[in-house]
């Protein structure tokens, strides 16, 4: 399987496994970072947070996959997020954050393939948009 193909695989088997995990990365994001959870005060109804999860596993596939339109998304959520005095690396967390919430809900099914491959996608998306912090 190529990158793109093993990370489509990690999302299947989690959504298999544990359904929505957006609750599971809410919850991890929130226990490292209490105060992010202030952020989202006038998330009453949890649309913000869906929104931007599904903006979140979009940019992840479209990165595996190749696809360009993921790092309009990225440099538009990091100029966005600064407001917010979110820097690079909060955005970055966050997919660290799904990455080890997918780790974690997989345990031994979770291969050296799916490390090796997560790996890469993140490395790009972290270097996605970066010119930006200058």
């Amino acid at each position: 399987m190529d990158q793109a193909e093993i990370v489509i695989d990690t999302f299947e088997k989690v959504a298999a496994r544990a359904g929505d995990p957006h609750d599971l990365i809410y919850a991890r994001l929130f226990e490292r970072h209490p105060h992010f959870e202030d952020l989202f005060a006038m998330d009453t109804d949890g649309g913000i947070r869906a929104n931007m999860l599904t903006t979140s596993l979009n940019c992840l596939l479209g990165v595996a996959e190749g696809s360009e339109t993921p790092r309009l998304e990225l440099e538009a959520a990091r100029l966005h997020h600064e407001g917010y005095g979110l820097g690079s690396g909060d955005i970055d967390e966050m997919f660290e954050i799904i990455r080890d919430v997918f780790r974690d809900v997989l345990a031994d099914d979770w291969t050296p393939a799916a490390e090796t491959s997560w790996s890469a996608v993140l490395d790009q998306i972290s270097r996605i948009g970066r010119d930006l912090d200058s």
